[in-house]
């Protein structure tokens, strides 16, 4: 007596493709990022622009930004900290600085709710 055939067997789809490495432009844009934040708080637009400044393209600084992630409302409470070591604000007016620096309107909320206001 004879076995009947086996099931096919279904193949393993493909294993998605490991992101591309990062470009030595991009490495370096990424040690920029993290040694700006190391002593300033910044918005994800305003250390993208930092990087511009500093040479670097639009794409590789916005990939840079992207890999590190930082916690951009823990930024926006740092930096509202550090006007309001310097000068003094209404609750409006550092929202509002916060938001001319690059912060959207919800981080910079957060950053004069973080500091008191």
């Amino acid at each position: 007596m004879e076995e009947p055939p086996a099931p096919p067997v279904a193949e393993a789809p493909p294993a998605p493709e490991a992101p591309p490495a990062a470009s030595l432009s991009q490495q370096n844009a990424i040690g920029s990022a993290e040694s700006y934040l190391d002593f300033s708080a910044f918005s994800r637009t305003g250390l993208i622009g930092q990087l511009e400044f500093e040479g670097f393209s639009t794409e590789d600084a916005t990939f840079a930004v992207d890999s590190i992630a930082p916690d951009w409302n823990a930024q926006a409470a740092e930096k509202a900290q550090s006007y309001l070591d310097f000068s003094t604000f209404s609750r409006q007016g550092l929202i509002d600085q916060l938001v001319f620096e690059g912060f959207s309107v919800a981080e910079a909320e957060h950053g004069a709710t973080a500091v008191g206001y």
